[in-house]
Protein backbone atom coordinates (compact mmCIF):
# COMPACT_ATOMS: atom_id res chain seq x y z
CA UNK A 1 0.00 0.00 0.00
CA UNK A 2 1.00 3.75 -0.89
CA UNK A 3 2.57 5.68 1.68
CA UNK A 4 -0.65 7.98 1.17
CA UNK A 5 -3.30 5.08 0.77
CA UNK A 6 -6.73 6.24 -1.31
CA UNK A 7 -9.74 5.63 0.64
CA UNK A 8 -13.06 6.00 -1.92
CA UNK A 9 -16.15 6.28 0.41
CA UNK A 10 -18.82 5.21 -2.08
CA UNK A 11 -22.61 7.19 -0.38
CA UNK A 12 -21.22 9.52 2.27
CA UNK A 13 -25.09 11.04 2.02
CA UNK A 14 -26.19 7.56 4.14
CA UNK A 15 -25.32 9.70 6.86
CA UNK A 16 -26.33 12.77 8.15
CA UNK A 17 -24.54 16.02 7.14
CA UNK A 18 -23.77 17.04 10.80
CA UNK A 19 -21.95 13.53 11.58
CA UNK A 20 -18.02 14.83 11.47
CA UNK A 21 -15.61 12.29 10.05
CA UNK A 22 -12.45 12.91 12.09
CA UNK A 23 -8.85 13.50 10.73
CA UNK A 24 -7.42 9.67 10.14
CA UNK A 25 -4.34 9.05 11.89
CA UNK A 26 -2.64 8.62 9.01
CA UNK A 27 -2.41 10.83 5.93
CA UNK A 28 -4.54 9.97 3.24
CA UNK A 29 -6.31 10.62 -0.06
CA UNK A 30 -10.11 10.76 0.76
CA UNK A 31 -12.77 10.94 -2.42
CA UNK A 32 -15.97 11.16 -1.26
CA UNK A 33 -19.01 10.63 -2.97
CA UNK A 34 -22.69 11.13 -2.25
CA UNK A 35 -24.52 8.14 -3.66
CA UNK A 36 -22.96 5.69 -6.05
CA UNK A 37 -25.17 3.95 -8.71
CA UNK A 38 -24.54 0.42 -9.29
CA UNK A 39 -22.70 0.74 -12.53
CA UNK A 40 -20.47 3.56 -11.23
CA UNK A 41 -19.07 1.51 -8.55
CA UNK A 42 -16.32 -0.61 -10.49
CA UNK A 43 -14.67 2.75 -11.70
CA UNK A 44 -14.39 4.65 -8.81
CA UNK A 45 -12.79 1.76 -6.67
CA UNK A 46 -10.67 0.65 -9.49
CA UNK A 47 -7.52 2.48 -7.84
CA UNK A 48 -8.71 2.39 -3.90
CA UNK A 49 -6.51 0.84 -1.41
CA UNK A 50 -9.67 1.37 0.74
CA UNK A 51 -13.46 1.44 -0.30
CA UNK A 52 -15.93 1.97 2.40
CA UNK A 53 -19.73 1.49 1.73
CA UNK A 54 -22.51 1.73 3.57
CA UNK A 55 -25.55 -0.03 1.59
CA UNK A 56 -23.62 0.56 -2.11
CA UNK A 57 -23.00 -3.32 -3.21
CA UNK A 58 -19.58 -4.12 -3.74
CA UNK A 59 -19.48 -7.42 -5.98
CA UNK A 60 -17.11 -9.76 -7.47
CA UNK A 61 -16.54 -7.65 -10.43
CA UNK A 62 -15.91 -5.00 -9.11
CA UNK A 63 -13.30 -6.37 -6.58
CA UNK A 64 -11.80 -8.25 -9.32
CA UNK A 65 -11.06 -5.02 -11.21
CA UNK A 66 -9.17 -3.17 -7.98
CA UNK A 67 -6.28 -4.36 -7.14
CA UNK A 68 -4.61 -2.23 -5.07
CA UNK A 69 -7.85 -2.87 -2.72
CA UNK A 70 -7.16 -4.10 0.57
CA UNK A 71 -10.16 -3.15 2.67
CA UNK A 72 -13.41 -2.48 2.62
CA UNK A 73 -14.84 -1.23 5.80
CA UNK A 74 -18.87 -0.75 6.33
CA UNK A 75 -20.37 2.26 7.84
CA UNK A 76 -23.09 0.14 9.32
CA UNK A 77 -22.74 -3.34 11.10
CA UNK A 78 -24.81 -5.48 8.04
CA UNK A 79 -22.00 -6.60 5.61
CA UNK A 80 -24.24 -7.95 3.33
CA UNK A 81 -23.82 -5.30 0.30
CA UNK A 82 -20.00 -7.02 0.05
CA UNK A 83 -19.49 -10.01 -1.59
CA UNK A 84 -17.92 -11.46 1.23
CA UNK A 85 -16.52 -14.31 -0.19
CA UNK A 86 -14.81 -13.10 -2.95
CA UNK A 87 -13.41 -10.39 -0.43
CA UNK A 88 -12.04 -13.49 1.20
CA UNK A 89 -10.33 -15.20 -1.61
CA UNK A 90 -8.79 -11.88 -2.98
CA UNK A 91 -7.11 -11.31 0.68
CA UNK A 92 -9.10 -8.16 0.93
CA UNK A 93 -10.35 -7.51 4.61
CA UNK A 94 -14.03 -6.21 5.86
CA UNK A 95 -14.50 -4.55 8.44
CA UNK A 96 -17.74 -3.69 10.00
CA UNK A 97 -18.86 -1.11 12.80
CA UNK A 98 -20.39 -2.98 16.36
CA UNK A 99 -22.15 -2.11 18.80
CA UNK A 100 -23.25 1.58 18.25
CA UNK A 101 -26.85 1.27 17.99
CA UNK A 102 -27.10 -0.06 21.56
CA UNK A 103 -29.43 3.14 22.50
CA UNK A 104 -30.61 4.28 19.38
CA UNK A 105 -32.75 1.51 18.58
CA UNK A 106 -34.57 0.24 21.37
CA UNK A 107 -35.65 3.52 22.24
CA UNK A 108 -37.01 3.95 18.38
CA UNK A 109 -38.60 0.56 19.33
CA UNK A 110 -39.99 1.85 21.86
CA UNK A 111 -41.25 5.31 20.65
CA UNK A 112 -43.12 2.48 18.16
CA UNK A 113 -44.82 0.66 20.51
CA UNK A 114 -45.73 3.01 22.56
CA UNK A 115 -47.03 5.57 19.88
CA UNK A 116 -49.37 2.51 19.11
CA UNK A 117 -50.13 1.36 22.11
CA UNK A 118 -51.69 4.58 23.17
CA UNK A 119 -52.83 5.73 19.45
CA UNK A 120 -50.67 9.07 19.87
CA UNK A 121 -50.65 8.84 15.96
CA UNK A 122 -54.53 9.38 15.69
CA UNK A 123 -55.00 11.30 18.19
CA UNK A 124 -52.70 13.67 17.23
CA UNK A 125 -53.92 14.39 13.57
CA UNK A 126 -57.93 14.28 14.95
CA UNK A 127 -57.61 16.95 16.84
CA UNK A 128 -55.63 18.99 13.49
CA UNK A 129 -59.13 18.18 11.57
CA UNK A 130 -61.17 19.68 14.48
CA UNK A 131 -62.22 16.21 16.33
CA UNK A 132 -61.74 18.01 19.33
CA UNK A 133 -64.66 20.77 19.41
CA UNK A 134 -66.98 18.05 17.51
CA UNK A 135 -67.11 16.06 20.32
CA UNK A 136 -67.94 18.82 22.67
CA UNK A 137 -66.41 17.66 26.20
CA UNK A 138 -62.91 17.83 27.44
CA UNK A 139 -61.93 14.51 25.75
CA UNK A 140 -62.99 11.65 23.59
CA UNK A 141 -62.41 8.06 23.26
CA UNK A 142 -62.21 7.27 19.06
CA UNK A 143 -58.86 5.11 19.52
CA UNK A 144 -57.98 2.21 21.91
CA UNK A 145 -55.44 3.18 24.86
CA UNK A 146 -53.77 0.35 26.91
CA UNK A 147 -50.88 0.73 29.29
CA UNK A 148 -47.28 -1.42 29.05
CA UNK A 149 -47.24 -2.71 32.30
CA UNK A 150 -48.34 -6.35 33.16
CA UNK A 151 -48.45 -7.47 29.89
CA UNK A 152 -45.69 -9.06 27.97
CA UNK A 153 -43.09 -8.51 25.35
CA UNK A 154 -42.03 -11.38 23.08
CA UNK A 155 -38.21 -10.48 21.48
CA UNK A 156 -37.07 -12.23 18.83
CA UNK A 157 -33.34 -11.98 18.65
CA UNK A 158 -30.92 -12.28 21.63
CA UNK A 159 -28.12 -10.02 20.88
CA UNK A 160 -27.01 -6.84 22.74
CA UNK A 161 -30.12 -4.87 20.69
CA UNK A 162 -32.93 -7.54 22.33
CA UNK A 163 -31.52 -7.49 25.59
CA UNK A 164 -31.24 -3.43 25.67
CA UNK A 165 -34.93 -3.34 24.79
CA UNK A 166 -35.79 -6.05 27.12
CA UNK A 167 -34.57 -3.67 29.90
CA UNK A 168 -36.49 -0.95 28.74
CA UNK A 169 -39.61 -3.28 28.94
CA UNK A 170 -38.80 -4.71 32.38
CA UNK A 171 -38.40 -0.64 33.27
CA UNK A 172 -41.86 -0.54 32.11
CA UNK A 173 -43.18 -3.17 34.39
CA UNK A 174 -43.83 -5.99 31.02
CA UNK A 175 -43.41 -9.74 31.13
CA UNK A 176 -40.44 -10.89 28.89
CA UNK A 177 -40.29 -13.51 26.55
CA UNK A 178 -36.65 -14.52 24.79
CA UNK A 179 -37.68 -16.08 22.15
CA UNK A 180 -36.25 -19.35 20.46
CA UNK A 181 -35.05 -19.65 17.54
CA UNK A 182 -37.88 -21.16 15.33
CA UNK A 183 -38.06 -24.76 14.93
CA UNK A 184 -34.81 -25.17 17.44
CA UNK A 185 -35.88 -26.92 20.64
CA UNK A 186 -34.19 -27.32 24.06
CA UNK A 187 -32.28 -24.09 24.07
CA UNK A 188 -31.99 -23.85 27.60
CA UNK A 189 -34.75 -22.23 30.74
CA UNK A 190 -33.52 -18.64 29.48
CA UNK A 191 -35.69 -19.18 26.01
CA UNK A 192 -39.46 -19.82 25.59
CA UNK A 193 -40.15 -21.75 22.35
CA UNK A 194 -40.98 -19.81 19.11
CA UNK A 195 -44.62 -20.48 19.14
CA UNK A 196 -45.43 -20.17 22.53
CA UNK A 197 -43.83 -16.49 22.06
CA UNK A 198 -46.17 -15.56 19.12
CA UNK A 199 -49.59 -16.87 21.45
CA UNK A 200 -48.19 -15.07 24.49
CA UNK A 201 -47.07 -12.06 23.74
CA UNK A 202 -49.09 -8.52 23.82
CA UNK A 203 -46.23 -7.25 21.37
CA UNK A 204 -43.45 -8.89 19.38
CA UNK A 205 -40.34 -6.99 18.27
CA UNK A 206 -38.02 -8.59 15.94
CA UNK A 207 -33.81 -8.36 16.32
CA UNK A 208 -32.54 -10.66 14.58
CA UNK A 209 -30.58 -10.66 11.05
CA UNK A 210 -31.94 -11.41 7.69
CA UNK A 211 -30.78 -14.94 6.54
CA UNK A 212 -32.19 -17.70 4.14
CA UNK A 213 -33.64 -18.98 7.62
CA UNK A 214 -35.19 -16.27 8.53
CA UNK A 215 -37.25 -14.50 5.53
CA UNK A 216 -40.31 -14.06 5.74
CA UNK A 217 -39.91 -15.39 9.87
CA UNK A 218 -43.57 -13.51 10.35
CA UNK A 219 -45.71 -15.05 7.88
CA UNK A 220 -49.57 -16.61 7.79
CA UNK A 221 -48.60 -19.32 10.36
CA UNK A 222 -47.28 -17.49 12.32
CA UNK A 223 -49.90 -14.84 12.69
CA UNK A 224 -52.39 -17.20 13.12
CA UNK A 225 -50.81 -18.21 16.57
CA UNK A 226 -50.94 -14.76 17.56
CA UNK A 227 -53.90 -15.44 20.11
CA UNK A 228 -53.22 -12.00 22.03
CA UNK A 229 -53.89 -9.88 18.96
CA UNK A 230 -50.10 -8.12 19.92
CA UNK A 231 -48.47 -5.00 18.60
CA UNK A 232 -45.52 -6.09 15.82
CA UNK A 233 -42.50 -4.38 15.88
CA UNK A 234 -39.73 -4.89 13.06
CA UNK A 235 -36.52 -2.51 13.56
CA UNK A 236 -34.42 -5.30 12.73
CA UNK A 237 -34.45 -5.85 8.63
CA UNK A 238 -36.77 -5.60 5.62
CA UNK A 239 -37.81 -9.33 4.75
CA UNK A 240 -38.07 -11.07 8.16
CA UNK A 241 -41.95 -9.96 7.99
CA UNK A 242 -44.25 -11.07 4.65
CA UNK A 243 -45.99 -7.88 4.41
CA UNK A 244 -49.09 -9.12 2.38
CA UNK A 245 -49.75 -11.82 5.23
CA UNK A 246 -49.03 -8.89 7.58
CA UNK A 247 -52.16 -7.05 6.10
CA UNK A 248 -54.16 -10.66 5.75
CA UNK A 249 -53.71 -10.33 9.67
CA UNK A 250 -54.49 -6.61 10.48
CA UNK A 251 -57.60 -7.53 8.38
CA UNK A 252 -58.35 -10.36 10.49
CA UNK A 253 -57.77 -9.15 13.81
CA UNK A 254 -54.85 -11.00 14.29
CA UNK A 255 -52.59 -8.29 14.85
CA UNK A 256 -53.62 -5.18 16.78
CA UNK A 257 -51.03 -2.84 14.83
CA UNK A 258 -47.64 -2.99 13.62
CA UNK A 259 -44.88 -0.71 13.67
CA UNK A 260 -41.99 -0.96 10.58
CA UNK A 261 -38.73 0.89 10.09
CA UNK A 262 -37.31 -1.43 7.64
CA UNK A 263 -38.15 -3.06 4.49
CA UNK A 264 -36.84 -4.27 1.03
CA UNK A 265 -36.00 -2.94 -1.15
CA UNK A 266 -34.85 0.67 0.77
CA UNK A 267 -36.46 3.17 -0.44
CA UNK A 268 -39.53 0.66 -1.10
CA UNK A 269 -40.99 2.11 -4.39
CA UNK A 270 -44.25 4.18 -5.30
CA UNK A 271 -46.15 0.05 -5.93
CA UNK A 272 -44.56 -1.42 -2.67
CA UNK A 273 -47.02 -2.47 -0.21
CA UNK A 274 -45.48 -0.57 2.50
CA UNK A 275 -47.34 2.18 1.25
CA UNK A 276 -50.58 0.91 1.84
CA UNK A 277 -49.89 -0.88 5.15
CA UNK A 278 -48.98 3.13 6.31
CA UNK A 279 -51.77 4.33 5.31
CA UNK A 280 -53.79 2.25 8.15
CA UNK A 281 -54.81 3.90 11.44
CA UNK A 282 -52.89 0.98 13.55
CA UNK A 283 -49.86 0.91 11.20
CA UNK A 284 -46.77 3.28 11.78
CA UNK A 285 -44.08 3.29 9.38
CA UNK A 286 -40.37 5.38 9.95
CA UNK A 287 -37.66 4.80 7.19
CA UNK A 288 -35.37 3.07 8.26
CA UNK A 289 -34.03 6.04 10.77
CA UNK A 290 -34.35 3.53 14.30
CA UNK A 291 -30.51 3.58 14.38
CA UNK A 292 -30.06 7.60 13.29
CA UNK A 293 -29.87 9.19 16.44
CA UNK A 294 -27.26 12.12 16.32
CA UNK A 295 -25.74 10.12 19.28
CA UNK A 296 -25.34 7.31 17.35
CA UNK A 297 -24.57 8.40 13.59
CA UNK A 298 -21.64 9.89 15.25
CA UNK A 299 -20.50 7.03 17.06
CA UNK A 300 -20.25 4.76 13.91
CA UNK A 301 -18.14 7.56 11.89
CA UNK A 302 -15.69 7.63 14.45
CA UNK A 303 -15.67 3.98 14.56
CA UNK A 304 -15.37 3.86 11.12
CA UNK A 305 -12.54 6.25 11.22
CA UNK A 306 -10.98 4.09 14.06
CA UNK A 307 -11.26 0.35 12.14
CA UNK A 308 -9.47 2.41 9.37
CA UNK A 309 -6.83 3.43 11.43
CA UNK A 310 -6.45 0.17 13.00
CA UNK A 311 -6.27 -1.46 9.74
CA UNK A 312 -3.89 1.11 8.71
CA UNK A 313 -1.41 0.29 11.60
CA UNK A 314 -1.43 -3.20 11.13
CA UNK A 315 -4.04 -3.89 13.84
CA UNK A 316 -7.15 -4.96 12.04
CA UNK A 317 -10.51 -5.10 13.99
CA UNK A 318 -14.18 -5.70 14.10
CA UNK A 319 -13.19 -7.58 11.06
CA UNK A 320 -15.51 -9.98 9.06
CA UNK A 321 -13.17 -11.65 7.14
Amino acid sequence: MSERPTIVFLDRDTLPPSVRLKDFARPANLVVHARTRPDEVAARIADADIVVTNKVRVDAAAIAGAPRLKLVALAATGYDPVDVAACEAAGIRVANIRAYATRTLPEHTFALILALRRSLVPYARSVTEGRWEEAGQFCYFDYPIADLAGSTLGVVGDGALGKAVARIAEAFGMEVLFSSYKGVAGMGPLYTPFEEVMARSDVITLHCPLTPQTRNLISDAEFALMRRAPLLINTARGGLVDEAALARALDAGLVSGAGLDVTIPEPPGADHPIHALARRENVLVTPHVAWASREATQALADQLVDNIDAFLAGTPRNLVV
